[in-house]
């Protein structure tokens, strides 16, 4: 699995307003992308009692990872289960999908579903919950917009109305209520060798710097 760069950072609404008109003139947008030009993200993130990936990802830790469960646009038919590990600065993404019986059993607290699968990350999920006791702790809910550029495999999404809960038992329920926790938007950017300079000058805000922004940690303790 090939190792991207990435960097993300919090954007007012109004750095929002110019990259929502910027992007569209240099990048394509993404083909799941609804007629508004987005498309809802539902999160499921796990964590152990020890809050194991938050205080990595607050810390800085070189080598972390956080597993999540995610289905898109409130249609549970079609759910991922989803591994991103970060590695001196780099970021890799695993993904396979999951049933949505699966995940309801896992909200329940009963991990032997994930031993009947010959894949790889669900039997890695399960060895995890036992021995690191991996529990679903926080939904994340956000609108993204996604756009695609092909030289550098670039991908730029602005991800706003940031939602979140610890109330993991609906996570299955898309119409349960959330509260939003900031005004802030995220833009992420993602690319492998190189970044072009048009999508560099088309994301480009002097007055914001990359950061270690997360909207797990954000939404989970509401920092």
């Amino acid at each position: 699995m090939k190792l991207r760069h990435e960097y993300k950072h919090p954007v007012n609404q109004f750095d929002l307003l110019q990259l929502q008109r910027r992007l569209p003139r240099v990048m394509k947008r993404d083909e799941n992308c609804d007629e508004s030009g987005g498309y809802t993200v539902h999160s499921l993130y796990f964590d152990n009692v020890w809050d194991k990936a938050f205080r990595e990802k607050v810390d800085g830790v070189n080598y972390r990872e956080k597993f999540r469960i995610r289905y898109y646009n409130h249609d549970t038919s079609f759910m991922r289960l989803e591994k991103k590990s970060k590695v001196n600065g780099l970021c890799r993404k695993e993904s396979v999908p999951i049933s949505k019986e699966l995940c309801e059993e896992l909200l329940q607290g009963n991990p032997k579903g994930l031993l009947k699968s010959q894949k790889p990350l669900l039997q890695e999920l399960y060895a995890k919950w036992n021995y690191q006791c991996l529990r679903p702790k926080s939904i994340v809910v956000y609108r993204r917009e996604s756009f695609v550029f092909g030289p550098g495999n670039v991908r730029v999404t602005l991800d706003s109305k940031i939602c979140g809960s610890n109330q993991v038992w609906k996570f299955l329920n898309p119409d349960h209520l959330l509260m939003p926790k900031n005004e802030l938007a995220v833009l992420e950017v993602k690319w492998d060798e190189f970044l072009p300079a048009a999508v560099k000058n088309a994301v480009c805000l002097p007055s914001r710097r990359a950061t270690a922004f997360s909207k797990y940690t954000t939404t989970r303790f509401g920092l």
